[in-house]
């Protein structure tokens, strides 16, 4: 085995049908040599929100045409690489094994080593894959089905210091942008309608902030703009467009105040370790909201840390981090066989108790 490593990467966890090419040489920057995202917002769109199944069958469509489509792009062939590396979970299942299902196929029909990843390990790992940022740091991954802080030591040992208990941010913006006519995905509508908006005109709740630790809750936000909605189109017999605004900013504001408060107290816990190199990264889907990074850096220069949001090609799901991620566990020994199996719920953090809301089949993250 050579040192430098080239790995072909698979994503199809949700709603993104993606295939890349990462190359990694020790002592040097990682190539993403390809990055080919299909996206499904349209065949979802009149649903306002993803349908696991419709999901499902655009996976299995397009992944080949993507995974041929990166390999166009990079250069290269199969007989290229040293690698196969797939999200084996979590995620929607049907997606999920559409994604095991063809990087098996691959990886029998060629003989390379096949390498399952944790979708939130992919985005985990991103800031090493940006930066070659130093281990311990600290992560807040939030998205639209996940939202935690985790300390990141190794590219296998994260540390849960809090997550959300019901609601993630962005499944809460998907439903605050279906329950305000505003389109699908509903996180960058909202942030668009907000900068119209006063975010102080509604006394929207903070959920928890009044209990210690990082445990954060979103659906109790998410009832309180319901229960204001009504009552503006009640007063006005509909919903005017500058009250729109007013609800999306609020409702901002809000979810910026509580990560930005729960953080701060995520990075005391992390800086009693005494990183070296301390730093708080962001990653997922919502990382891309410009208030809430803006929050967050504000938090970071408090606390004398530095603050790492990736491109924001990189903030939602993508195949490189998948790549990026499967090249850290390739150089640990990891391989794994035709037994992998797709797995709807696959923690991190395997020895924190499983959050609130989880459901009968364990925790989902």
């Amino acid at each position: 085995m050579t040192d430098t490593i080239t790995l072909l990467g698979l994503e199809s966890s949700c709603d993104d049908t993606a295939a890349a090419v990462v190359r990694h040489t020790p002592g040097q920057m990682p190539e993403i040599l390809a990055s080919v995202v299909a996206g499904q917002t349209d065949l979802h769109a009149e649903f306002g929100g993803v349908v696991p199944e419709i999901a499902a069958r655009a996976h299995t469509e397009k992944l080949d045409i993507c995974v041929e489509e990166a390999l166009f792009q990079a250069g290269l062939h199969l007989h290229d690489l040293d690698g196969i590396a797939v999200t084996a979970g979590p995620g929607l299942i049907g997606g999920v094994v559409a994604g095991v299902m063809c990087a098996k196929g691959l990886a029998a029909g060629s003989g390379l080593p096949l390498i399952g990843v944790n979708h939130l390990a992919g985005h985990a790992l991103t800031p090493r894959l940006t930066d070659q940022t130093a281990f311990p740091y600290l992560m807040l991954l939030v998205s639209g089905g996940h939202c935690q802080f985790l300390i990141v030591r190794g590219p296998e040992d994260f540390t849960r210091l809090g997550g959300t208990i019901d609601d993630a941010p962005g499944e809460a913006f998907d439903k605050t942008a279906k329950l305000l006519g505003l389109p699908q995905p509903g996180g960058p509508s909202v942030e668009v309608e907000a900068r119209q908006g006063d975010p102080k005109r509604f006394k929207f709740p903070r959920p928890l902030l009044d209990r210690p630790g990082c445990d954060m809750s979103f659906s109790g936000l998410k009832t309180a703009l319901l229960r204001e909605r009504d009552r503006l189109i009640a007063e006005h017999d509909g919903l005017r467009r500058a009250d729109r605004a007013d609800l999306c900013a609020g409702f901002q504001a809000a979810i910026s105040d509580v990560l930005a408060e729960k953080s701060r107290r995520a990075l005391a816990d992390y800086l009693t370790l005494s990183p070296p190199s301390p730093m708080l990264a962001v990653a997922g889907g919502v990382a891309a909201n410009m208030t809430i990074r803006g929050a967050l850096e504000t938090v970071c220069a408090a606390a004398n840390t530095r603050f790492l949001a990736p491109p924001l090609a990189l903030c939602t799901d993508n195949a490189a981090m998948i790549a990026w991620a499967g090249i850290e566990r390739f150089r640990t020994g990891t391989r794994d066989d035709m037994t992998l199996q797709a797995r709807p719920r696959w923690p991190l953090d395997q020895q924190a108790p499983a959050m609130l809301g989880s459901g009968k089949k364990g925790a989902k993250a």
